[in-house]
């Protein structure tokens, strides 16, 4: 009978235990899901163009592991007076960069204590017309080559100088790319004022073309109605 009784326990406690670690690995894969793609990349870089609406407010969220450094910057590629609103808000909810109307833009946060950014771009005070905004965001984590000299480190292998020289490099890197967005953001918003003073000028040109036929017209028009009041008829 206590053989049987125990048995019958131990069949009993298998099929929980089965059940507990399969919920386990879906807490587990759940728990992976959420994290982003790019969470463990030493250095993640994004370039965006959105379109904010008039009179609408548009804000996307960055993931920044702690520690990490984050940079973002905004330049008005085209649309109304070339400026909008730029606010950034930190994982903990506090405006770090209050709202200024504004074309271009930037903020650093050296070591992030780990969390979302919040980035909003403001256009309520345009009634009429819409932005084109350019938005550029990095996320490095320079602490990931101090971990890779401890790999190093224990190869046996000196190599402070060399990543020394590459953590200098990455920085070096991340502030180039930095200046070539910021360059993009120029170069993007010069082109859109050149369209627009090409078809302006096609439009005003067109007009003026317009009003001088329109005028030829109606003078060439009276003149063959014109009768001379002063001439006299012969009998």
């Amino acid at each position: 009978m206590q053989l049987t009784w125990q048995r019958d326990q131990i069949n009993l406690i298998l099929p929980l235990a089965v059940i507990c670690c399969c919920l386990l690995i879906n807490v587990t894969n759940a728990q992976e899901a959420q994290q982003p793609w790019y969470e463990n990349l030493p250095a993640v870089a994004m370039d965006y163009k959105v379109h904010i609406d008039a009179g609408k407010e548009d804000c996307y969220h960055q993931y920044v592991k702690a520690g990490a450094t984050f940079y973002v910057s905004f330049s008005v590629v085209r649309g109304g007076d070339g400026m909008a609103g730029f606010a950034v808000r930190n994982p903990s909810g506090e405006v770090v960069k209050p709202y200024q109307w504004q074309a271009t833009a930037d903020y650093t946060d050296q070591v992030s204590p780990g969390g979302y950014y919040s980035v909003c771009i403001d256009n309520q005070f345009s009634r009429f017309a819409g932005k084109l905004v350019n938005i550029y965001i990095t996320v490095v984590k320079y602490d990931a080559w101090d971990k890779y000299a401890k790999e190093i480190e224990q190869l046996q292998l000196n190599m402070q100088n060399f990543t020394a020289t590459i953590g200098t490099v990455e920085r070096n890197i991340n502030d180039m790319m930095g200046y070539q967005a910021h360059s993009r953001h120029r170069e993007s918003r010069d082109y859109a004022l050149l369209l627009d003073n090409n078809a302006y000028i096609q439009t005003f040109s067109i007009s003026q073309i317009l009003v001088i036929l329109i005028t030829c017209s109606v003078f060439f028009v009276r003149k063959l109605f014109e009768v001379k009041s002063g001439s006299k008829s012969r009998i």
